[in-house]
């Protein structure tokens, strides 16, 4: 049990034939697409690209092995390589060694950051990236990484930028014959893997197109007529690599990335953890994944690579083929490690057209414009943050991390504006015997001296003040009032700054000559009360188990001295 604790692989279940089978079958499909997709990401995050293979490798099994959730399909994935891209942007070139260090302690960063949130139980911390944050950030991400794709996809040279039009133009009326090959090369690939994922599912479109693309590449010698290929990959297996040395200045200048990656990057590997944990019927824990996510990028930033996270796609691949375990990505990382060891060269003649293709494609599913409607329409605070999260990205590229932060500000401000204005009314009797608003159902107060009412929030330091001016203004202009009944059903909390105004509004009515009243007070509620003295204080006649008690006993209730009396 102790064991299991730090090798959370120790608690999987013996494996048997048939499961082992399907755990087989659903990894080497998972291999098939992860193959051709870690080359693609690897490009995406400005790495040579059998630095993909190697973040393919050991980061997806230690993600699994240290991971909560079996079928996770932990490597290179679309929006992390975007990520880090954009992080090293303005610190180095693409491809250059420096920029290779500067991702390898990214990875480290952004691993270590996660083991530490989830060695401390700190995994709710990615609840503060809430769902119009996330829904902002994706969208915007998305359409970054499909316009960054479209000139390689075309064959236009450089990146999507001011200068594109003057290039394309340039292009077209020099090298016609290469743009119009590498086009059909890309929007080809582009409509095979369209078709082959909503019509054959079950095929391995993404293996297909590479293949075909490969055959037809060096079939008609493209790269010998100056078209893009992938070009020699390194064979053989990553090694552990030791880390590069970077200045003062460049370990500063990657630690907010690192956080936003880390964030950012959990949260997406959560949303597949909560999905395969929903179909599986299956529990996760969200601390252990954070462990095995750091885990696995830190071994990628140990092996060379980038940042690695959940990949969606993979995990729901992974359990679409029938993955019963953990198993199932060994039998992929084994796919891998075949490739690296005898399939590299073959790898040669891919088109980087291709590869462009193979990152739109399933990144175009990441674009959803009605979200920002149904957000909307549930709530205007949540449609304006996940706008302006959307906004923000894109208009501060390629510093990503500024649209997270205005995100998360913006949720923030909204949280607490939303608690400080909290739903107070005054309660009558309704027919069927509970508490309602006076004001919406039309209700007569409990007596004519008695007012009662109600907040539906926790009494803190934001809410007390709000409280106690609504029942001031209420004593105030209701006349002969004898006893105020807060109704305590709504109140999960309570703090310091709460219990001082309770104090203060009970010593301020008993000067009145007005009573102070509690009913269906929670037991969280109670004990601090109790542990502060205000309950001794009030009396325990000041206080109704329940709503029913207090309509009972205060309807027809006169007040003698300190307590009521029926």
């Amino acid at each position: 049990m102790v064991w299991s604790r730090f090798f959370p692989f120790l608690g999987w279940p013996r494996p048997a034939f048939d499961s082992l089978r399907k755990d087989a079958w659903a990894g080497l499909s998972v291999a098939l697409v992860l193959i051709p997709q870690s080359l693609a990401y690897a490009t995406l995050a400005g790495m040579p690209p059998e630095t993909g293979l190697y973040a393919a490798l050991l980061p997806a099994l230690v993600g699994t092995l240290w991971g909560s959730s079996s079928l996770l399909a932990v490597g290179p994935v679309a929006l992390t390589s975007l990520l880090t891209f954009a992080s090293l942007t303005a610190l180095a070139s693409p491809q250059e060694p420096e920029w290779v260090a500067l991702a390898i302690w990214l990875a480290v960063y952004s691993g270590a950051i996660q083991c530490i949130l989830g060695a401390l139980r700190l995994g709710s911390i990615a609840n503060f990236v809430g769902f119009p944050v996330i829904t902002g950030f994706i969208n915007a991400a998305a359409l970054i990484i499909l316009f960054s794709q479209l000139p390689a996809l075309v064959g236009i040279p450089g990146g999507f930028d001011a200068g594109l039009a003057g290039r394309t133009l340039l292009a077209l009326r020099e090298t016609p014959k290469l743009v119009s090959e590498t086009a059909a090369f890309g929007i080809s690939a582009v409509l095979i893997l369209i078709i082959t994922k909503r019509y054959a599912p079950r095929w391995p479109g993404v293996l297909l197109t590479t293949l075909a693309a490969i055959a037809l590449s060096a079939a008609i010698d493209f790269s010998a007529h100056g078209g893009e290929v992938v070009g020699s990959i390194s064979g053989g297996f990553p090694s552990i690599v030791r880390l590069p040395v970077l200045s003062p200045e460049q370990h500063l200048r990657l630690l907010p990335a690192a956080i936003i990656v880390a964030l950012i990057s959990f949260t997406e590997a959560m949303s597949s953890c909560r999905a395969l944990a929903r179909r599986r019927g299956e529990q996760w824990n969200e601390n252990q994944e954070l462990i095995g996510q750091g885990l696995a990028k830190i071994i990628s930033g140990a092996s060379g690579a980038f940042p690695v996270s959940g990949s969606f796609s993979r995990s729901a691949l992974n359990a679409y083929v029938g993955a019963t375990s953990g198993y199932s990505t060994i039998f992929a990382t084994a796919g891998v490690a075949a490739c690296l060891l005898w399939g590299t060269p073959y790898l040669y003649h891919l088109p980087r057209a291709v590869l462009a293709a193979i990152i739109i494609v399933p990144v175009f599913s990441l674009v959803n414009w009605g979200v920002f409607y149904r957000l909307w329409r549930t709530s205007c605070d949540d449609g304006v943050i996940a706008v302006l999260t959307f906004v923000v990205t894109l208009t501060t590229v390629p510093n990503l991390h500024w649209g997270v932060a205005a995100g998360v500000a913006a949720s923030l401000l909204s949280y607490l504006y939303r608690r400080a204005r909290p739903r107070i009314v005054e309660v009558g009797v309704h027919p069927d015997g509970s508490f309602r608003d006076r004001a919406v159902h039309h209700l007569p107060p409990i007596a004519p001296h008695v007012i009662a009412v109600r907040m539906d929030a926790a009494l803190t330091y934001v809410t007390a003040p709000v409280l106690e001016r609504f029942v001031t203004e209420r004593v105030y202009e209701t006349p002969k009032v004898e006893i105020v009944l807060l109704c305590c059903s709504g109140n999960n909390d309570i703090d310091a700054t709460g219990v001082e105004m309770l104090s203060s509004l009970h010593r301020n009515l008993s000067a009145q000559g007005i009573r102070l009243t509690l009913c269906a007070v929670k037991k969280q509620v109670r004990e601090v009360l109790e542990r502060s003295g205000l309950h001794e204080k009030f009396g325990d006649d000041a206080f109704f188990r329940t709503d029913q008690d207090a309509i009972e006993l205060l309807a027809n209730c006169q007040i003698t001295g300190r307590s009521i009396a029926v």
